[in-house]
């Protein structure tokens, strides 16, 4: 395990964790992609810094600030890091998501090129999102 590599990460989840989502961003390669999968409003893959950071904005905003995440566990190696948390949030309409995601990353350079938020319960993460 890449002790660089996993202090990176566990600054960044602090970071995400602490509220600061832009705080982030110094940890991407400039065409790094964040993907989503699912049938849902936040799935898709997110392109640069800047399309991270507007879908990071939308989730926060879409659930009035209460989407938040507890890490679990985090592996990490020099091109690789995987991080498995707890995402718990609240939507307007009183819909609630509390569920266990995980968070693959490909690292380059010491920079995240690509990360794929997985959801370990795909049905309820769609259902939280839709529309």
């Amino acid at each position: 395990m890449s002790d660089h590599t996993a202090t990176r990460v566990h600054a960044a989840v602090a970071r995400f964790v602490g509220g600061d989502p832009a705080a982030l961003l110094d940890l991407f390669a400039d065409d790094a992609t964040w993907e989503v999968p699912g049938d849902n409003a936040m799935a898709g893959v997110h392109r640069g810094r800047d399309g991270i950071l507007a879908f990071l904005r939308r989730t926060a905003e879409l659930t009035e600030r209460t989407y938040h995440v507890e890490p679990l566990w985090i592996l990490a190696d020099d091109e690789h890091a995987v991080v498995v948390y707890r995402a718990r949030g609240r939507r307007p309409d009183g819909r609630e998501l509390d569920i266990e995601q995980a968070l693959l990353v490909d690292v380059a350079g010491g920079l995240w090129r690509r990360a794929r938020a997985q959801p370990l319960d795909q049905a309820a993460f769609d259902a939280f999102w839709a529309g």
